[in-house]
């Protein structure tokens, strides 16, 4: 199967049996993780500190994890993507296109 990651490559218009290929911005869930410091005088605090806003995150410490998968475009919301999609062989879940936020043509 095709990845997420490929769907801009995946997606195309055809007119006279010719690909006129568009430009497309395609927004795309994925997971990362940032190291925070603070002061405290335990963990709950440390941690009660960092979802208030008061932790300092510590430079170049930001790291990619993975596509986020369990976020998606709403399939009852984009029926023609999720079945050109499938078509490609994409997979496309039951409720949401995995990954995806947006897609939107920019030329």
């Amino acid at each position: 199967m095709t990845s997420p990651n490929n769907i801009a490559a995946a997606i195309y218009n055809r007119t006279n049996g010719e690909r006129n290929m568009a430009v497309f911005e395609i927004e795309q869930y994925e997971l990362f993780i940032q190291r925070y410091q603070v002061e405290a005088t335990n963990q709950a605090e440390a941690v009660a500190k960092l979802f208030a806003g008061e932790a300092d995150p510590v430079d170049n410490s930001t790291e990619y994890i993975e596509v986020a998968d369990n976020y998606g475009l709403p399939v009852d919301q984009n029926r023609e993507l999720a079945e050109q999609l499938r078509e490609r062989g994409i997979a496309v879940g039951e409720d949401i296109i995995p990954s995806l936020r947006s897609i939107e043509e920019v030329e």
